[in-house]
């Protein structure tokens, strides 16, 4: 049987590429029974009389999966975080860091629309934070959809691999992809005046090939929760704190009132950002008060 791998879903229908073709194609009824959703990412096995008429008969096996977005597969995700308009928000970030480090999935950090900022207080404190995140081990590109060749440093990223695309609504996600691969036409709106924030203008999952890679412009991923991340997994989703949390005097040790903790002893030298263990400590917080599911 054929094998291709699923680049849209829409409407009920799974849209495989194999090879050159793209194939328009239903699940059989032993997905419902087995509870199994094709999701966009998935290598499949299908059969088709044409290229309007397929059904997939298997999914093999993922090595990761997304619930929001519905998506599977992923090498790599690309934060993009604004510097201004929304400004940059770091408590959103490590929200979205920690939800990629549980499924591990390699972050690459994009900070954009760099050309629109006009003080050099917020530039200095957008640098700083580029500097922060660059120590503790993530890749950071600070670009700008107006000076195109500061997107060079990501097209090599992208090949050979399935990344997600994904960050505050408004912050130019689609602007880069029009960017990266200007024959798309990607809607984008502006700023709404009233909420302050962007709206949302891409409403299905769909994995766009660029260059010799996919990439994939993701609707409903600003909402994050951390459904399925235990306080104890915590530590695990911050790099800095995982290298240091062997030095803790108590094993298990969460880094909240114990005694001699590495992890508050390195905050205390500079040596893990204050921002970075506080917002560890609002997410331990808001796992603690998550109300049990039956």
């Amino acid at each position: 049987m054929p094998q291709g791998k699923i680049v849209k879903a829409l409407s009920g229908f799974y849209y495989v590429q194999d090879g050159e073709r793209v194939i328009q194609c239903r699940g059989r009824g032993v997905f419902r029974k087995n509870k199994i959703t094709p999701l966009v990412g998935d290598e499949v096995e299908y059969q088709a009389e044409n290229d309007k008429e397929g059904y997939i008969l298997d999914v093999y096996n993922r090595k990761n999966e997304l619930v929001r977005p519905p998506i599977s597969n992923v090498d790599q995700a690309i934060l993009v975080f604004s510097a201004v308009e929304p400004d940059f928000s770091s408590v959103l970030l490590d929200r979205f860091l920690v939800l990629i480090e549980a499924n591990d999935i390699e972050p690459i950090i994009v900070i954009s629309k760099t050309d629109l900022i006009a003080s050099s207080e917020v530039q200095k404190s957008v640098e700083d934070y580029a500097k922060d995140y660059q120590n503790i081990g993530y890749q950071v590109l600070l670009t700008s959809t107006i000076e195109g060749n500061s997107l060079d440093d990501l097209h090599p990223l992208l090949d050979e691999k399935i990344s997600v695309f994904a960050g505050q609504s408004g912050v130019g996600k689609s602007s880069l992809l029009n960017v990266l691969r200007p024959d798309l036409g990607l809607k984008t709106n502006d700023i709404s005046t009233h909420l302050g924030r962007g709206k949302h203008t891409t409403r299905h999952v769909e994995l766009i090939s660029i260059g010799t890679g996919y990439v994939a412009d993701t609707p409903g991923f600003s909402s994050l929760d951390f459904t399925g991340i235990e306080v104890e997994d915590l530590t695990y989703c911050f790099p800095e704190m995982k290298e240091r949390s062997n030095s803790c005097k108590f094993r298990g040790c969460t880094h909240v009132k114990e005694p001699k903790c590495a992890i508050k002893a390195a905050v205390e030298s500079g040596e893990i950002p204050k921002y970075r263990y506080d917002h560890y400590l609002t997410f331990v917080e808001e796992i603690k008060d998550r109300k049990p599911r039956y």
